[in-house]
């Protein structure tokens, strides 16, 4: 009998601890499955734009932000040519800030005027919106510190560097490195805030704004970090990349994108800076937090070996849409709007457009 009772006793142990596990399972699987919240934008756009509020009165009245190259930046007239050659532009179009983006008020981010001057104006941005995007989302921004709070900034221009290059060495001080790297983008904001979650800069090309939100994403699901800042942010500083997106045959002489249209002749380079402010769902509901969307999956691939190192690829991006939709836990019948990439060339247009069709149907 005391055998059969120490038998009784290790199955109802070995139960409980089964049954523990089992939920212990469920809770991952459940937090991988997590839809996340925006609770809080901030932006600067062209024309104008220094609000998503503004942004969205923007779009509902069909205004163009187009605009000549500003002097600030160069000397347009030097550069534009109708015709390819080599050295020039074939633009002389894009959306630009309208803000001085010289302007920047060192002190009230503790910051020196000298290390001011030495950091590339995107990260000034970057602070300033940033600051922002935590007023709209009623987060002091002083108290992120009790939180564990990861930073995720998608950026790939390197323009402020490169017009020091080409000025002068002697402006090179000690400031010059992490006012100028990619990696310090996302550090200076964990810096200023006094935030200890992850922290990265992505550099993707064109999506390295949303691979910063899948990043966010994941971290989040995986408990990484209980609040996170997602920006993405751009200046055109001088012509080098713009020569040679030009060269590469990419830009539209109007400077405007006619995505899926006849006359899509190349795509506009444009400035800006976007704020997120993520939460998991339902963190954001027990808080009471203002939600602005929410983001249900998300997914991530590569072209692989594809027909050249920048052409796109219809297979990779069927895959990367199914898997997207799988994530969110949805089907394709469920999407009733779809905003594509759209580089308005015909190589990458109609590309895209299959691969929207083969996954989504002709609806």
């Amino acid at each position: 009998m005391v055998q059969n009772t120490d038998y009784k006793k290790l199955i109802a142990t070995t139960l409980t601890k089964m049954e523990v596990m089992q939920a212990r399972i469920t809770e991952l699987e459940t937090r991988q499955k997590e839809p996340i919240a925006v609770v809080g934008m901030g932006c600067r756009f062209p024309g104008g734009i220094t609000s998503p509020e503004e942004y969205w009165n923007y779009c509902k009245a069909g205004l163009d932000a187009i605009t000549e190259v500003p002097k600030s930046r160069w000397d347009s007239s030097k550069f534009y040519t109708k015709e390819p050659t080599i050295g020039k532009i074939n633009t002389h179009y894009g959306g630009f800030l309208q803000q001085d983006i010289t302007e920047f008020d060192a002190r009230f981010f503790s910051i020196s005027s000298r290390e001011a001057t030495s950091m590339d104006p995107q990260q000034r941005l970057l602070l300033e919106v940033t600051w922002e995007a935590l007023e709209n989302a009623n987060l002091p921004p002083n108290n992120l510190a009790d939180h564990t709070v990861g930073v995720f900034v998608g950026i790939t221009s390197v323009d402020n560097a490169i017009t020091v290059y080409n000025s002068s060495y002697d402006q090179i001080d000690s400031f010059f490195g992490t006012g100028n790297a990619l990696s310090a983008a996302a550090g200076r904001l964990s810096y200023f805030f006094n935030l200890r979650g992850p922290c990265l800069s992505i550099d993707a090309a064109c999506a390295s704004s949303l691979v910063a939100v899948h990043q966010a994403i994941r971290s989040l699901r995986n408990r990484e970090c209980e609040l996170a800042l997602v920006a993405g942010v751009n200046l055109i500083l001088n012509p080098a990349i713009t020569i040679n997106l030009s060269q590469s045959g990419m830009l539209s002489p109007d400077g405007r994108c006619k995505t899926f249209d006849a006359s899509a002749n190349g795509y506009g380079r444009g400035e800006g800076c976007g704020v997120l402010v993520l939460k998991t769902l339902s963190e954001a509901q027990k808080k009471g937090d203002r939600i602005l969307a929410i983001l249900r999956g998300s997914a991530v691939n590569h072209n692989g070996a594809a027909a050249g190192l920048t052409v796109p690829s219809g297979p990779a991006q069927q895959e990367l849409l199914r898997q997207a939709i799988a994530d969110a836990r949805i089907t394709p019948e469920d999407v009733g709007y779809i905003e594509a990439h759209g580089t308005g060339t015909s190589l990458g247009d109609p590309i895209e457009m299959n691969a929207i069709a083969s996954v989504y149907g002709k609806r």
